[in-house]
């Protein structure tokens, strides 16, 4: 869960039709701002108010993982240290967490499940801290979010701009747009790291502690798309004061796979399994029952 300042910047754009092939109506949705695209051609299968800025909360980490994951040279088995900064940081901003304990030793690679299950912001402090660079933790964090502003560029992206690694933006210049988080994430999804983790719905993972005995974490996926609607396979959430319910989302039906955003959404798992359904001929939004998270795990 974050928070931050509100939002709004340009021009709002209405729903591009759908397809002339297909039989159904456009699917009416909750959420201010949406984006679906094929994944394999990159072909806009629906969009509202796809140029519009807005706070994208959690969904954020899509970019941090890309960064990390994208790193030349990327040692996904190197082992970062757990600084109590981590945690102090998330006790002070109320923010979802991994539960990181200081001076436990985790991998790059745990630390992407971390971030993107339970939606870690200590997971994605430990990432900025360790990809970025400079002689100290506020010149690499202020590196690492340089790298996120660089890669939106690099990926042609006019309306999208970070502030921060995990979503957390107390000045507000953390924003997106349908169209620009969905592109963002079809770049991301082509790292098979990424697929296997997004795609999981929990994970038992064990680091060496900071005793050097073995600690276990266990992380359970905060997007209940998986698992409740079929075909399934990522991507992540966020939620956030200004942003509402957010999610990226991803599912291959009929061999086909797409890739959606919906921005506050206050009905985001049922919007987002409308556009797949109706781009597969489908009806399970109708009858879907969200997978239930355990007690204590992260919500977002």
């Amino acid at each position: 869960m974050l928070t931050g300042s509100a939002l709004v910047a340009p021009a709002t754009m209405a729903a591009e039709s759908a397809p002339a092939a297909a039989a159904a109506a456009v699917p009416t949705i909750s959420a201010k701002g949406a984006f679906l695209l094929d994944d394999a051609t990159g072909k806009v299968r629906y969009s509202k108010t796809a140029d519009t800025r807005r706070q994208m909360a959690s969904t954020t980490k899509i970019m941090t993982a890309a960064v990390v994951l994208n790193t030349k040279g990327i040692d996904l088995n190197r082992k970062v240290t757990i600084k109590q900064t981590y945690r102090d940081y998330v006790a002070r901003e109320g923010a979802s967490t991994a539960d990181l304990r200081t001076g436990d030793k985790v991998t790059i690679r745990q630390l992407i499940y971390g971030l993107m299950l339970p939606s870690g912001c200590d997971a994605a402090y430990a990432l900025a801290d360790a990809i970025g660079t400079g002689s100290t933790v506020a010149a690499r964090k202020k590196s690492f979010i340089s790298k996120m502003n660089a890669k939106a560029t690099e990926l042609g992206l006019k309306n999208t701009k970070f502030d921060s690694f995990d979503g957390i933006s107390q000045a507000g210049n953390n924003y997106t747009t349908p169209r620009d988080l969905a592109t963002i994430a079809r770049y991301a999804m082509k790292s098979s790291t990424l697929r296997t983790v997004v795609k999981a719905k929990s994970i038992k993972t064990a680091a060496t502690s900071s005793t050097g005995g073995t600690r276990t974490y266990t992380w359970y996926n905060t997007n209940q798309l998986l698992g409740s609607y079929s075909g399934a396979i990522g991507v992540k959430t966020g939620t956030g004061t200004a942003a509402g319910p957010c999610l990226i989302f991803a599912a291959t039906r009929n061999g086909k796979t797409h890739i959606g955003v919906i921005l506050n959404g206050k009905d985001r798992y049922t919007d987002a399994a409308k556009l797949l359904d109706y781009y597969s001929g489908a009806s399970a939004a109708k009858t879907m029952k969200l997978r239930q998270l355990p007690a204590g795990a992260e919500r977002d």
